[in-house]
Formats: structure tokens, sequence, C-alpha cells
């Protein structure tokens, strides 16, 4: 259930999404093999016993066997119009702290019935001061870089072919990215329909035939951008449904038709964890599969072009915890297992969102909002305005293990309760993530390496502990062994041996 709705403006509910569970609930009653979204209901918190003993783990990372290249782009956000705090004077700096390269605007499904010359939404709320320029703005501040979501569903290639124009050739903004749409295919096609789409037709082959006639208007403007289409996350509905008028699922069609034309294709990933430790497992369980599945569909489809057309993944956030210590400990697994997988951005959802005061309940000794930003919107029940939340800090930790063109490289660990993600830098320098998702124990981690030999100096340690406010830097354990407080992320930063 994606968190992108229009309607949800103020609230940060899922009340348009209502409308798809129950059409996809029906389809799997009459027997489809899509799975079906559940309910978004965050479960009842289990209480954590307080730590009372080390557990053990042993984590092994190959050096020399690189996964990828941290993109500029990796860590991104998204912002959307109805928010009169996100070019806050804070917000730039508040980026480049979390290490932010990707900005996404006008925001999730509000994209398809946003006018950017008119700085409107049809039947939507605009905040002041959040237009365009002001946006790149505070982007460009950050030194970080926006994509952009044309509005396919009431707007115009023509329209969206003005608005590279002013962006690129008027301002030189330089904006590279660009996606046609926002979740299309919750247009009513599959029963679904939170997405705002006024053509005559919502199957996937219009899209796709629509999306070549965008992505034509938009590169004879400035042949140097990208151009992303939507498809269905694998795996999640209504993936694996054929609509009417279509003769395959919408990812099929949609790629069979314009796979040669794009540049990236885009998913939105929202895992629905039944627990806190099914929350965390979701990285490592869920992504490899399907960013291999979508890998497949561009090698299918986009021919010699195949290998230079990239995976976005425009939203991620979970479904519940949302403002507590467990999403803490998802938001950098989810972060850098796409990018070890080959995406070139994820992007949060959101910067800040409005927030249900009668949702407040307490999970693991903090409170949640039921928000879903990862600043505080300054709500009557939440911190001050911009206080950041767990996610903000475990992204932050991202920085901390590496910097763009830093390469990611191979680990592995003994145990599903502890995560582990590594980065070698040009200097010779590795990293290593360390993400403790057990609630009531610290463990202490054994380390080996391969194609690398690390100093016996103690090395720098940055944590992230529970419940924290800030990260803590000092010098710790060994380069064999480090200790990870319960429920925390712990970064080690070793230089080669002599």
């Amino acid at each position: 259930m994606r968190r992108s709705s229009r309607v949800r403006a103020i609230c940060h509910g899922h009340i348009t999404r209502l409308a798809g569970l129950s059409a996809a609930l029906l389809l799997a009653a009459a027997g489809t093999s899509a799975a079906a979204p559940r309910s978004a209901a965050p479960p009842s918190p289990a209480t954590a016993a307080p730590a009372t003993s080390a557990t053990t783990a042993s984590v092994s990372i190959d050096a020399g066997q690189a996964l990828a290249t941290i993109p500029a782009t990796g860590v991104g956000m998204n912002v959307a119009v109805y928010d009169g705090n996100m070019n806050h004077p804070d917000i730039s700096g508040l980026y480049k702290a979390a290490g932010v390269g990707m900005v996404r605007y006008p925001g999730g499904s509000y994209s398809d019935g946003y006018h950017w010359q008119t700085h409107t939404v049809e039947g939507g709320y605009v905040a002041p001061d959040t237009d365009f320029d002001t946006f790149v703005g505070s982007v460009h501040a950050a030194h970080a870089q926006p994509i952009v979501t044309a509005n396919y569903g009431s707007g115009t290639p023509d329209e969206a072919a003005a608005w590279v124009r002013y962006a690129n050739v008027t301002k030189q903004y330089g904006v590279k990215y660009w996606e046609i749409g926002n979740e299309v295919y919750g247009n009513g096609e599959y029963g679904a329909t939170w997405e705002t789409d006024h053509h005559d037709s919502h199957s996937a082959t219009t899209y796709a035939t629509n999306l070549l006639s965008y992505a034509s208007a938009m590169k004879a403007v400035d042949p140097t951008i990208k151009i992303g289409a939507v498809l269905t996350t694998p795996g999640a509905w209504p993936d694996g449904i054929t609509g009417t008028g279509d003769s395959m699922d919408w990812n099929h069609t949609v790629m069979s038709i314009a796979g040669q034309k794009i540049d990236f294709v885009i998913v939105h990933h929202y895992p629905i964890g039944n627990s806190q430790a099914d929350l965390l497992g979701k990285p490592q369980a869920e992504i490899p599969g399907m960013a291999g599945t979508l890998r497949q569909l561009i090698d299918q489809y986009a021919g010699s072009n195949a290998s230079h057309v990239g995976i976005a993944v425009t939203e991620a956030n979970a479904n519940a915890y949302k403002d507590t210590a467990p999403n803490g400990l998802f938001a950098p697994d989810e972060y850098l297992t796409w990018l070890e997988n080959g995406a070139f951005t994820l992007d949060w959802w959101d910067l800040h969102n409005g927030t249900d005061c009668s949702k407040v309940t307490t999970v693991e000794g903090a409170t949640d909002y039921d928000d879903g930003g990862i600043l505080s919107s300054g709500a009557s029940c939440e911190p001050s305005l911009n206080t950041p939340f767990p996610p903000y800090y475990g992204v932050q930790m991202v920085t901390k293990l590496g910097s763009p063109d830093d390469t990611l490289v191979k680990t592995s660990s003994s145990t599903s309760l502890v995560s582990a993600h590594a980065v070698r830098s040009a200097n010779g320098d590795v990293a290593v993530m360390l993400i403790n998702k057990d609630p009531g124990n610290d463990t202490t981690v054994s380390l080996s390496y391969h194609g690398f030999t690390p100093s016996t100096a103690t090395p720098a340690v940055h944590s992230y502990l529970k419940n924290a406010t800030s990260i803590g830097s000092t010098t710790a354990g060994s380069a064999t062994s480090q200790t990870v407080p319960a429920y925390s992320i712990v970064v080690v930063r070793l230089h080669p041996g002599s």
C-alpha cells in the first residue's frame, strides 16, 4: 500500500487505497496469482525485554568482490507541494548532513494532478513557497539534484516539454531525471483508483504509447535528460495481472512497447512488516528478487540499450513503526540493499508529512506519530519542526559508511539478526556497517576479511544507539571484534595494515 495518495495532503492516512485493497482482494478471490496488498494498519507493538546478555555472530567481508558503486544520487528524499516547510531554511543543511543527493518533486500522486506553470493541483492544496524555483534552490544549496515527476494523469506531453524547456533552457537548472507519472497502475485499470488519470483508456498499452509521446516531446527540448517508466513492484499487487485491452501484465506490456526508448524504470517499495522482526528482515528477503526481476525485464525488452537502463526506487518506507527505533534500523538496510542490487537512487517517503494525533502509539520505548516523514512536521502532538526521527539518523549512518564513488562489496552474516554492509574506498580503506536487529541483546560480532588486511590499530567507530538523538563517534574494539548494542547501528572504519 503506497503512501503517496493525493488526499493525504494534511493527514497521513490511507483512505484512497482502501478501494485498491478491496479490488485486489476481489481479484484474489477470483483466482489471480498476483499478491494482493494487505492492511497497512500497524500491528500491536511488542515490548522488548531489557538487554540481559551478549549474543555472538560472525561477519565476513570480501573486499575484492564489488557489488556496485555508490552513486551521487543514491540517498534520495521525497517532498510534496502541500508541505509548507519543504523549503525551510534548515532543510538544505539537514539534506547535507544525511548525504541526500536526490530530491523528488512535486510529491507522489499529487504529480498526476500538478500543473507546474500555475503551481496548482487539481482538487488539492498547494502550500506557499513550494514552487519549482524555490524547490530547486533548496536542492542545489544542498549540492543535490532534483528528480521531477511529470504530470501524466491530467497533463500533456507539451506541458511536460515546456517544463523541461523552462528548467533546462530558460533557467539552466540541469534537471536530468524525469518520471512520466506516479503509480499510474492505480488509475482504475485493476480496480483501484487512487491515481488521477483523465485518459479515455487506462491500460498499460495506453500508458506505454503515451509515454513514448512524452519522451519524444521532452527530449526534443533537451536530449540529455533521462526518462523513467512507471512499473509495478515485482511480486506486489497488481504485478502479474493482465488488464482489459492488454495481452500481458503491466510490466511486460510497458516494457515491450517502450523498453528501448526509456532510460530507467521506476518502482516503489513499502514492505508490509507484520511485526518489528518481520519488517527488519524485508530488505534481504525481498529486494534481491525484485531487483533481479527488474533487470530481467530490462534485458528482455531494452535491446542494445539494456546496460544503460537504470532502476529507481522513487518511494520507500516501512508500513508501521515509522517514527521509531525499528524504522531507524530498517532505513539504512533498505537504502544499501537496493544500491547493492543496482538501484541508482532510493527516495524516502518523505521529508515531512501530516500526522493523525489519534494514532500515537508507543513502540520500544519511543513514540510513533504514524507520520512517515523523516523529520517532524511540527504538528501539535509532535516534537518541534524538523526534529529528526530515527530513520533520519539511520540514513545519516550511510554517510559514515561511504561516499559517492566508493565501492559496495560483498558481506555475509551468520545470523539474520545482524545485517552487514561494507565499502572499499579509493584510498584502500574499508568500512563496515553492522545493524543489530535484536531488541534485547547486545551482539559481539567477529569480523573476517578477504582481499583486505586491516591495521591492528583500534578503529574509529560511529554508532547510532536505540532511541538516541545523535550519532556518536569514538575508537573501540578491534578490526576483528566489535560489540554492537541491542537495536543499534555501528560503522567501523578501517585502514589497511602495513
